[in-house]
């Protein structure tokens, strides 16, 4: 990498999504300065994954964007920003909103302040979430055995679109559509190039899900490591899902075409063609795994939505982009990966316990 070339800065680039965008960066010959403070566990892994593949390639600042200085400091060497760094949990931001508010909103403030600062900022790829449209109760659904449909065949056919009213539940909601709309407004206000990409289920390698965020990861490793898993609500809840490869091209295709997607905010996600419920999905791992896993119900949570499925025409139109990976095919690579690097590791501890228990035996 030479002195003066420019690196891509992705805030929050040890996780799931940000260690995806970086390899693939990496991997056409780009320098990447992973900007992430290593709070979500595991990350940890992706960033010596990451250094183990690409080596000097991969720069690397442990800080918060909570830190102002840091960030100015990051961004000055920056040919581009992807700011993906969040607190990503409904439940985390109703047991401490401040948090959750000071990471999201004041964090992206601060990004956005530090792009300000300069005399030519890069552009910037901001990943928002369709949360920032509420509970969606307005809309009409009946049920079926696995899942809720909507009674209206245009939104039945395209998903919601980006002119569905804000509509802000929960703080996590709050924080994200306050970043959400700081970042468009920031484009229109300051000249800032940067688009918002409210992002619906995204699953993939190197995702550590939890029962919080990345459900679709969350119920492969229960299924793996053989424990339970808790549905909140009657698990016939829809959502679009899109593997991580696919939202990484919409990611380099926005940043291509930057003058004409700046100011823009869409919708992304797998669409009307890449669709399940929790309860559909759960057969699905249980032809994979060869085995049903435990469940357990309990009440919806807070802002729940019971059907969200993206329009993805808007960003169609402006850039011509298209999904590769259908999700039993994306569903079957997350599985085997995670068979490769927790199943193993699982397999291994298992084996251990049971030669432990042997030996006291004796």
């Amino acid at each position: 990498m030479s002195a003066v070339e420019k690196y891509a800065l992705i805030t929050g680039g040890a996780g799931f999504i940000g260690t995806n965008l970086a390899r693939r960066l990496m991997s056409e010959g780009k320098p990447v300065l992973v900007y992430d403070n290593l709070s979500r566990p595991g990350v940890e892994k992706n960033l010596a994954w990451l250094r183990d593949k690409h080596g000097l390639r991969l720069l690397i600042d442990i800080a918060d964007v909570r830190d102002p200085f840091s960030l100015k400091k990051a961004v000055k060497g920056a040919g581009s920003v992807y700011h993906l760094a969040a607190q990503v949990a409904v439940t985390t931001s109703m047991t401490d909103p401040v948090s959750d508010f000071e990471v999201n909103a004041r964090g992206t403030l601060n990004l956005l302040e530090a792009l300000r600062s300069m005399k030519t900022p890069p552009p910037l790829i901001f990943t928002s979430t369709n949360k920032t449209y509420g509970d969606l109760r307005d809309i009409t659904i009946r049920s079926n055995t696995t899942r809720y449909e909507v009674d209206d065949p245009g939104l039945g056919a395209y998903g919601i679109g980006e002119d569905r009213s804000i509509e802000l539940h929960s703080p996590y909601g709050c924080s994200k559509g306050a970043a959400d709309q700081y970042v468009l407004d920031y484009a229109r206000s300051f000249g800032i190039r940067a688009a918002v990409f409210r992002m619906s289920c995204i699953y993939g390698p190197h995702q550590f899900g939890t029962e919080d965020q990345g459900w679709v990861a969350h119920f492969l490793i229960s299924s793996i490591e053989d424990k339970p898993i808790i549905i909140y609500g009657d698990g016939m809840q829809v959502r679009d899902v899109l593997f991580v490869d696919d939202l990484i091209g919409a990611f380099l295709l926005a940043m291509d075409n930057i003058d004409s997607v700046s100011g823009h905010a869409f919708n992304i996600g797998g669409g009307p063609e890449n669709t399940t419920s929790l309860l559909e999905l759960l057969n699905m791992i249980e032809n994979l795994h060869g085995k049903r896993p435990e469940l357990r119900f309990d009440a919806w949570r807070a802002g729940d939505q019971r059907y969200y499925v993206s329009d993805l025409r808007k960003f169609k139109t402006f850039t011509g982009w298209t999904q590769k990976v259908s999700f039993g095919e994306g569903v079957r690579v997350l599985y085997e990966w995670l068979l490769e690097t927790r199943g193993a590791s699982q397999l291994e501890a298992s084996q251990s316990e049971q030669a432990t228990a042997a030996k006291e035996a004796l």
